[in-house]
């Protein structure tokens, strides 16, 4: 008896006794918490798999709420992604620095960047951007208006899907030159000898109106005429600059002739958009070079001249051809998002036919799809935009190249001191010349 308690004693014997006592229970524990765990994982794997995608992209307010419809389409018909549109400053200029800033700092929250056309070259070189290229055939490029394909690519590479176009172009008036039996102008010359004789009868104040004040609208403005007048600000192939060359010098003498004639008021130097729009739908001028958002103000309901306005594409030098410095807007994809596919389904979304046309019959925006311009439901309400279509295929683009936006402020500034008779247009060319050449060299 008393051996069997000494027994009983030894560690051996009082373990293995334990492990009898206790086996049964700590494998049912260790059962249970395995099924607990695995229910747990696989409720959590299905919630996430339930739970939309969100793609997050910055847009200026305004069109935040005009996109608003759009993007209930989409997620209707994507009920697996949360389209986050957030919503921004209205300033261009204040949107390009929020992206800019967001990638510099690293892990950008937008998976997708809208685009004006000019941020292309910039953000394609810095590395911000996927390459498209793969993801549409030339069949379905083809759908596109040249300009704004062409606008959307860098070295070759397409970053940018187009989703609204835009380009410069002459209003006139054409109760007014009916009255003088003259037909729209294709020349710089043919619209100074309009403007004159319509001043001299006292049948308009002033004849030409354009964007002066230094700023990104005067680069636009000028690339039009430098088209008109053959001349080129930088070829971005060979990165040799034209701003010095006589078509580029004779472009900014026809612009300033304009002032010095009274053809164009003193005033125009400090004139943007709106400026020349406001003048314009009072009556106060013959032609306006503006955007095509201007023609729904213009014929308005409670516009002095609704009716009385048409369209065609800019005037040029004899011998030249008319360009319309290519605008607008479309998505590119940031390099750094974590969804590349989601977010290739929202820019096949909105740059899509169908999206395009409810956005433009809600907002008078301009197509870029060809296509549209000819839409039986968008000429009904937008009769202008088989015309539209001839201003925007004569489209040129602004310089893509990296540092646009140092090169257009430099054009700015020497344009202003042109237009201002701070200098010479030899002397304000050369001048700007010279600093673009120090730019695309450092």
């Amino acid at each position: 008896m008393i051996q069997r308690y000494f027994n009983w004693l030894r560690p051996t014997t009082w373990w293995s006794a334990a492990r009898r006592f206790t086996a049964t229970p700590l494998r049912f524990g260790a059962v249970a918490i395995a099924v607990c765990l695995s229910i747990v994982l696989s409720a959590v794997m299905a919630l996430s798999q339930s739970r939309p995608v969100q793609i997050s992209v910055l847009v200026q307010a305004l069109e935040t709420a005009q996109w608003q419809s759009v993007i209930e389409s989409f997620e209707a018909e994507n009920p697996d992604i949360d389209l986050n549109m957030v919503e921004g400053p209205n300033a261009t200029n204040l949107v390009e620095d929020l992206y800019t800033s967001s990638f510099l700092l690293g892990d950008s929250p937008y998976d997708l960047v809208y685009m004006d056309i000019v941020w292309v070259p910039k953000f394609a070189a810095a590395g911000w951007l996927m390459g498209l290229s793969d993801r549409l055939s030339d069949a379905e490029l083809a759908e596109f208006l040249d300009g704004d394909i062409n606008g959307g690519r860098y070295e070759g590479e397409l970053y940018r899907v187009p989703v609204r176009s835009d380009g410069g172009m002459l209003y006139y008036r054409t109760d007014l030159l009916e009255q003088i039996g003259a037909a729209p102008p294709d020349t710089v010359d043919e619209m100074m000898q309009i403007s004159q004789s319509l001043q001299s009868s006292d049948a308009a104040q002033w004849g030409y109106l354009w964007q002066g004040r230094q700023y990104e609208g005067l680069s636009a403005m000028f690339v039009e005429m430098l088209e008109g007048f053959g001349g080129f600000w930088v070829d971005p192939d060979t990165r040799e600059v034209g701003l010095d060359q006589p078509e580029a010098i004779a472009a900014v003498q026809a612009l300033l002739s304009t002032i010095e004639t009274d053809v164009s008021p003193n005033g125009v130097t400090n004139y943007q958009e709106e400026e020349a729009r406001r003048l314009f739908q009072s009556g106060g001028s013959v032609f306006m070079r503006n955007w095509p958002y201007a023609w729904a103000l213009v014929n308005g309901d409670d516009s002095p001249i609704a009716g009385k306005v048409g369209i065609k594409p800019m005037v040029h030098q004899a011998g030249q051809d008319s360009g319309a410095c290519q605008g607008g807007w479309g998505f590119g994809i940031s390099k750094s998002t974590p969804h590349p596919d989601e977010a290739w389904r929202v820019v096949e979304y909105f740059s899509s036919a169908p999206a395009q046309k409810q956005f433009i019959l809600e907002n008078a925006y301009v197509p870029s799809r060809r296509a549209l311009f000819n839409d039986p439901d968008i000429v009904a309400e937008f009769s202008h935009y088989p015309d539209l279509l001839d201003v925007i295929e004569s489209a040129v683009l602004r310089p893509p190249i990296a540092q646009y936006a140092q090169a257009s402020d430099i054009l700015q500034r020497f344009l202003s001191a042109a237009f201002t008779g701070q200098m010479s247009p030899e002397r304000a060319m050369q001048a700007a010349a010279r600093e673009t050449r120090r730019l695309l060299q450092s």
